[in-house]
């Protein structure tokens, strides 16, 4: 293990983050809401632990191994969401918690959008701001940020990104140079980004609001600027707007990226994780608006229709924006919701959950176990599209629902020991490990009633959903500190 040049990417990385801090002062002086001495404070902690880290070590330039890789991922996650807290912390208007502050930084930079704050709409804009940049941060991964603008990094930086990006296939290299991949992702990333702003805008947000959502859709965060999130807008028009872009944003980032280097469409219909993702979304969003007609939620079809497509697409894409309470829908409605969520989005989006292609595989996987009971000895690989699929990837994706089902039973049964009932302790779970960030039972309005172990178990729980589990499991294995 390279421990300084471990801890020397590690103080570079905090000094970059500490920059993301400045931002809110601008907005703090432009609004005049008083919390700019918060964010001044959050950033001289921050690059001063930067410098710590950084300065002993800062002459070390070996190159980053796989196992290095995994430590920092692992690491500038925990210490970022840690000192991405402090202003929050030290913000006065909040009245936080150390457990309160860390909890909403790491939501906020895994995109989960779990939230222990109420009265949003009467809070500094500058601290409204402060929570949507860390998602929109999170959302592409600040790994990915890092290797795109420190060259510095290196060859190593593919450790980085391998250990970072999320999904089950993590060789594919859009360019042939990895800070050039990076970049590319970053660049359609922002350019989704300065749409959806637009978007927003056109259909009747204030720039504030336009930015700061735009922000967390293309993130699929889920984060708001108001108590009642989309809904306080009572808007189709952004309704529908919100729906496009979440759509978009669980899809893979590099079909984005080969649509605009191309000026082609034709490679979406051609990926069989984007057609079942769509298949996915459109079945959810039909049996839901389906059981909103029976049981007669709404007064009019199209409050009907658009209300039941956009809690559908959120919930599945792990958005975990909402227009109404949807944990008080009849019958089944909240509990397919919720199950959705573990599907998630394509691999190389910014969506939680388990991911679409895991499910594609699991589902072709047991089809040929069907078969195979009728002929043992037929040779039926399996497949997406016209490749075969090797059985190493096979093997991964059934290693990792395997690890997923025993940490899910794991903490929901820590959950319910904090006190939880059924119902919210499963939910806390779901809307942390997925990334989704609303539950049902006392966590649909908010985790701020939780208790303080609770609320690490969900950071605990957030954490391994935007790491896929294995990148924070893998560091407590023999196998990994043995030379």
């Amino acid at each position: 293990m390279n421990w300084t040049v471990v801890q020397r990417i590690l103080g570079l990385l905090l000094m970059v983050f500490s920059l993301t801090m400045l931002p809110p002062i601008l907005f703090s002086v432009l609004f005049q809401d008083g919390a700019w001495l918060s964010f001044i404070e959050g950033f001289a902690i921050t690059f001063v632990a930067g410098v710590l880290f950084w300065l002993p070590v800062h002459r070390q330039r070996k190159e980053l191994r796989l196992r290095d890789g995994f430590l920092v991922v692992a690491a500038f996650w925990t210490v970022l969401g840690t000192f991405g807290a402090a202003p929050l912390y030290f913000d006065d208007s909040l009245d936080l918690s150390v457990t309160d502050a860390i909890f909403e930084s790491i939501s906020g930079l895994t995109t989960t959008g779990a939230t222990v704050l109420t009265g949003l709409d009467e809070l500094p804009r500058s601290i409204l701001y402060y929570r949507q940049q860390l998602q929109w941060l999170g959302g592409m991964g600040i790994i990915v940020l890092a290797v795109a603008v420190l060259p510095m990094l290196g060859v190593g930086g593919m450790q980085l990104y391998r250990a970072e990006t999320p999904g089950p296939v993590k060789d594919t290299k859009l360019t042939p140079r990895i800070t050039e991949t990076a970049k590319a992702l970053w660049y359609v990333y922002l350019a989704f980004t300065i749409t959806c702003l637009v978007g927003y805008m056109t259909a009747g947000m204030g720039w504030f609001d336009a930015l700061c959502h735009a922000f967390s859709t293309v993130a699929i965060g889920g984060f708001s600027t108001h108590d009642a999130s989309i809904g306080f807008f009572n808007s189709t028009a952004i309704d529908l707007v919100a729906i496009v872009f979440m759509f978009l944003a669980g899809i893979n980032f590099s079909l984005h990226f080969y649509a605009w280097r191309y000026v082609s469409v034709s490679h979406y219909r051609q990926d069989p994780e984007f057609r079942a993702y769509t298949v996915v979304l459109v079945v959810i969003s039909l049996l839901v608006i389906l059981a909103l007609f029976r049981f007669g939620t709404f007064a009019s079809v199209s409050d009907t229709l658009v209300n039941g497509l956009f809690q559908a697409v959120s919930i599945a894409t792990t958005t975990g924006f909402t227009t109404t309470n949807f944990s008080a829908w009849p019958a089944a409605i909240p509990v397919l919701l919720i199950f959705s969520s573990f599907i998630g989005g394509c691999a190389g989006s910014t969506a939680g959950g388990i991911k679409v292609i895991r499910w594609l595989l699991i589902y072709k996987q047991g089809v040929r176990e069907i078969v195979r009971l009728v002929h043992p000895s037929a040779e039926i690989p399996v497949k997406l599209g016209n490749k075969a699929v090797p059985y190493r990837v096979v093997d991964a994706v059934w290693g990792f629902f395997s690890v997923y089902v025993i940490v899910f039973a794991g903490m929901m049964m820590a959950m319910m020991a904090t006190g939880l009932d059924q119902v919210t302790a499963f939910s806390a779970v779901a809307a942390t490990l997925n990334n989704l960030g609303p539950g049902l039972g006392d966590v649909s309005a908010g985790f701020m009633s939780l208790s303080d172990g609770a609320k690490w178990i969900a950071i605990a729980g957030m954490l391994l959903g935007r790491l896929e589990i294995f990148t924070l499991l893998v560091l407590i294995t023999p196998t990994f500190w043995r030379r």
